[in-house]
């Protein structure tokens, strides 16, 4: 029979601190992402064993994970979806004034291009 998450201690924990690295995350991001406090981050990081579960739905969402994967009920789907926080910053792009919107396309066409050349 397979484990479950309250089986081992900590297992939550450095599920999260990997997944939130992996979609690229800092804790304070994080934090803002879910409406928590950076500290709330560390600490389920860390010194928590389970999840809280107010905030499983916050942070798989915020991880574009379901709850299961973030729980480890279920294995990691390879994920082919943009990154919830592009999308997310692309959406507010969106209801910018046009003449933003392109000054914005050229900063971002800027860095595309310096890392082509590299």
């Amino acid at each position: 029979m397979a484990k479950t998450l309250t089986e081992e201690p900590g297992v939550f924990g450095k599920r999260l601190a990997a997944l939130r690295k992996k979609a690229g995350y800092t804790q304070t991001e994080l934090a803002e992402e879910v409406g928590a406090t950076r500290r709330m981050i560390a600490y389920y990081e860390t010194e928590s064993d389970y999840p809280p579960t107010n905030m499983v739905g916050g942070l798989a969402q915020a991880l574009n994970i379901t709850t299961d994967e973030l729980l480890g009920v279920k294995p990691l789907k390879k994920n082919n979806q943009p990154d919830s926080r592009l999308l997310r910053r692309m959406q507010l792009i969106e209801k910018m004034p046009a003449a933003k919107k392109r000054q914005i396309i050229q900063v971002i066409d800027t860095f595309i291009e310096a890392s082509q050349i590299k």
